[in-house]
């Protein structure tokens, strides 16, 4: 099981990376201008997004999965947990809508927007990782 474990971190490392750096490309593109930039950004985005993102939350969730059935764990922590990881979901399905958004040229929001949301990422995991940690109740 302690590969098991070390793969599930290591996906959810990768995943958060992911989650950390997509708003700051948001960020830089919703403040681009040029015809260059613009495309580049909308390559970067989609290829973050589907090519590392994606692929790593799924196996973040495979791996994840694999360790409950494993442990069993049982009690309100997890509950916690599992609440999280269902926003944490949630935000990345919604980080590839934004980059549709972007892919279409249809952005609204300003670089400010995607400064605030970049730090709901972070928010979760120190919550998350309180509580497989110390396991408050």
């Amino acid at each position: 099981m302690l590969w098991i474990k070390s793969f599930h971190i290591v996906f959810v490392v990768a995943w958060f990376a992911g989650l950390f750096y997509l708003p700051r490309l948001f960020v830089y593109h919703a403040q681009a201008t040029d015809t260059v930039s613009l495309e580049r950004f909308k390559v970067m985005e989609r290829k973050l997004y589907r090519g590392i993102m994606t692929p790593c939350m799924v196996l973040t969730l495979v791996f994840g999965f694999w360790l409950w059935l494993g442990y069993g764990f049982k009690g309100g922590w997890l509950s916690a947990k599992l609440g999280l990881v269902i926003v944490l979901l949630s935000y990345h399905f919604w980080l590839g809508h934004l980059v549709k958004v972007f892919a279409n040229d249809a952005n609204a929001r300003s670089h400010v927007f995607y400064r605030w949301i970049n730090e709901l990422p972070l928010v979760i995991l120190v919550a998350i990782v309180v509580l497989v940690v110390v396991k408050p109740f």
